[in-house]
């Protein structure tokens, strides 16, 4: 069955934001502990494209296929995780870009460049990185991973923030300039 990607993001409301969570349906990475590890001679750019063995990976379905398998670990090394073995991916800046951003009720949900819909908030926190004249906004995704906020989303994120530069999504209020 072809994938077919999610409608606009600012169409979506809540409910039908968690029901098309509900429907990614990811692997329990978190309960997988392998012991045999390896390289997967995989990057992921700083833009979000992903490499191969030095040759870019094009087909969407497949960067959605491995995204859900991701984790990172304490030490910040990503992991392509299965039930018997654990690959190392390098990753440039962050495993995910934050590519649209839609304030739906409450809370501020971001697609990722993988179709992903994250809600910010208590378990999505966004952090501000860098400096003030030039920040560097990432949203925490799952397994210690997170996405960048590409600069179109970090103008829409500017658009919606308070006076002092601050968002709010499900009571929890961000900054989005380096403290």
């Amino acid at each position: 069955m072809p994938y077919v990607p999610p409608p606009d993001l600012a169409t979506l409301s809540l409910a039908e934001i968690a029901e098309l969570k509900a429907q990614r349906k990811l692997p329990p990475v978190a309960q997988w502990n392998p012991q045999v590890s390896g390289d997967s001679l995989m990057v992921i750019k700083a833009d979000g494209r992903w490499f191969h063995d030095g040759g870019e990976i094009k087909r969407p379905a497949m960067i959605r296929a491995f995204a859900g398998l991701l984790r990172r670990d304490e030490a910040g090394q990503h992991w392509l995780v299965t039930p018997h073995e654990k690959q190392a991916i390098a990753v440039e800046d962050a495993a995910f870009v934050a590519t649209d951003v839609a304030q739906t009720g409450d809370a501020l949900a971001f697609r990722l460049n993988t179709d992903d819909l994250v809600l910010a908030g208590p378990d999505h926190p966004l952090i501000a990185r860098g400096e003030a004249e030039l920040p560097a906004i990432y949203l925490a995704v799952r397994h210690k991973t997170e996405a960048r906020i590409n600069r179109s989303t970090w103008l829409q994120l500017v658009e919606l923030a308070d006076e002092d530069l601050t968002v709010t999504s499900q009571g929890q209020r961000f900054s989005l300039v380096p403290q």
